[in-house]
């Protein structure tokens, strides 16, 4: 695993809520940019779509095409948020049996050599074709393309309020942690990069980080 040396100033970072709130332009700006974005992304894609589908079905028949999973958003808010399936029909009722292998520290479950990830599933992962489905969420408002990512209520019961300001701006479905390495960055090194993310955010670091997406979906940096 990749270690960060944020140092102790920004492992105790405080933002300011009220300020992140008071950003109208670049809230309205980066709101109208992500319905624009997605809706071109989602027809573009859609080609795409049919052909994971369809490999989604030949390889797994008993389960459905897309998962929808319940997350937390901004301030709180929980969501219903889309993947391509890539896991078996009954990956929930194994994770309890799974947790002893959990290989990051803190309030977030990733292993490596998950046994209930498909054949297809660890394809589309490898090159997070599993989350285009999100760019439906970033239409509808509970995501934006940049942002941190939304977690799940059980990781929320287990945060502390410094790793609650988190959910102080929307979630995105790709953000500086996803660009600095992704799965190989623990729990805590994930909650600083975006905390730093949310103190810089702007149109143009949005921007740099949305480039450095497509550079890694074509060379993976991580993702399992």
């Amino acid at each position: 695993m990749l270690e960060y040396d944020f140092g102790d100033e920004q492992q105790s970072m405080t933002l300011d809520k009220k300020q992140i709130e008071r950003r109208h332009i670049y809230h309205v700006i980066k709101r109208l940019s992500d319905i624009i974005l997605s809706g071109c992304g989602l027809i573009l894609l859609s080609p795409l779509f049919l052909t994971v589908a369809v490999a989604i079905k030949l390889d797994d028949r008993t389960g459905s095409v897309f998962y929808q999973q319940e997350r937390v958003g901004h301030n709180g808010k929980k969501f219903m948020m889309y993947k391509f399936r890539s896991m078996c029909v009954d990956a929930e009722k194994k994770l309890k049996e799974l947790q002893k292998y959990n290989e990051v520290k803190g309030a977030m479950f990733k292993m490596k050599h998950d046994p209930r990830v498909t054949k297809v599933g660890r394809f589309i992962r490898r090159y997070s074709i599993d989350e285009l489905p999100q760019l439906f969420n970033v239409l509808v408002g509970d995501m934006s393309l940049v942002g941190p990512r939304p977690p799940l209520p059980r990781e929320v019961k287990k945060y502390t309020n410094y790793d609650k300001q988190r959910l102080y701006v929307v979630p995105g479905c790709t953000g500086l942690w996803q660009v600095s390495g992704r799965n190989d960055v623990g729990f805590h090194e994930m909650v600083a990069l975006d905390l730093k993310y949310i103190k810089n955010s702007g149109l143009l670091y949005d921007l740099d980080i949305m480039l450095k997406t497509v550079k890694i979906m074509v060379f993976p940096n991580g993702a399992y």
